[in-house]
């Protein structure tokens, strides 16, 4: 199985230098908030990519923060996480505006606005610009890949779906490359779809014939090394898009409306830990920029190892342990450098 390296090399004194910043900008009359975390290895004078993280329906930046968690892959692979903040509904509760009916919040414009913000206070690479999110998240990213794909390199919705007049009139400026993460058994979001909403299998279809992939899908089953959460995962790829696009599907069964790896977990069936959605997400949104495939899956710094000899590795509390995979781990050498590494299998 490939295995991709994630490696920081730092001073031990600048270990923990990333920003978690809450912010807002004034739209149409409102405030709107939003939650940015800049990563330890942030650098001003390079473009780097940004993740659109949101949240689900009731949810909010801080609970994408948290229950997403894609903090400490920034922190090696180098890219900038946005958790925008939903407005309140005609019910009361937070909501992304998909289309539904009963919501006049203009998100696409916020969205919008929001990027033309960040990139006038950050060096952000404006072809590298991902959204992801879960549930009523996931319909927003869809959303954002219909409307605004100019300044959408690649979507990665989980735990959602999309409405079914807003997929009819779904117009991209460009081939996207979508991986959609879902479980089977999710009694919110619907595998197979309901009246007015899509099933998962006709948007990928949707998105298949649109980036003019391959018909037939690339099928792998995915290790179920984890016995205990009552759930495996099937691995889907649609090949040969156009400018090397391609649509991937992790499709979990038995897996309930959760997010795939998270450490919290919630009462709404099944969380497979078989992989890891952040994981998974990255890897595959480190592959594209608005243009297409580029070759390298993520961003590896290369470590000048001539000469020096490893010491031991420790986990984030000091302790040593051996070489740990989907998890930090730091790597001390004789030369007093150190590398934070996250091994992605």
């Amino acid at each position: 199985m490939k295995k991709i390296i994630l490696i920081f090399l730092f001073i031990p004194s600048l270990l923990f230098a990333q920003q978690t910043i809450n912010d807002s900008i004034y739209i149409d009359g409102t405030y709107r908030s939003f939650t940015t975390y800049i990563p330890q290895i942030y650098n001003p004078s390079k473009p780097t990519p940004l993740v659109l993280n949101f949240h689900g329906l009731t949810g909010s930046s801080n609970i994408a923060m948290w229950h997403a968690d894609f903090r400490s892959i920034a922190d090696t692979a180098n890219f900038i996480i946005v958790h925008p903040q939903g407005l309140l509904n005609n019910q009361g509760v937070t909501h992304w505006n998909i289309g539904q009916i009963g919501s006049s919040v203009d998100d696409i414009n916020f969205i919008s606005k929001l990027l033309d913000s960040l990139s006038s206070k950050y060096n952000i690479n404006s072809e590298r610009v991902y959204s992801t999110g879960m549930s009523n998240g996931a319909y927003m990213s869809y959303r954002l890949a219909c409307e605004l794909s100019d300044k959408i390199a690649a979507i990665a919705p989980v735990a959602g779906s999309y409405i079914s007049y807003m997929l009819n009139i779904c117009n991209p400026s460009h081939s996207t490359p979508v991986l959609h993460i879902h479980g089977v058994a999710d009694s919110s979001s619907i595998y197979n779809g309901k009246p007015g909403v899509e099933s998962i299998s006709s948007i990928l279809s949707f998105w298949v014939n649109y980036n003019e992939c391959d018909t037939q899908s690339i099928y792998m089953q995915i290790a179920n090394i984890n016995l205990s959460d009552s759930s495996n995962v099937e691995h889907y790829i649609w090949k040969n898009g156009i400018n090397g696009v391609e649509v991937e599907h992790l499709k979990i069964i038995d897996g309930g409306h959760t997010w795939p790896g998270s450490n919290f977990t919630n009462n709404n069936g099944n969380t497979n830990y078989d992989i890891n959605a952040c994981n998974e997400i990255w890897k595959f949104f480190s592959k594209y920029d608005i243009n297409g495939l580029i070759g390298a899956s993520t961003d590896i710094i290369d470590i000048n190892s001539e000469e020096k000899q490893l010491i031991r590795i420790i986990d984030v509390l000091g302790k040593s342990i051996n070489e740990t995979k989907n998890l930090p781990c730091f790597f001390i050498y004789d030369d007093g450098t150190v590398e934070k590494k996250i091994i992605l299998e």
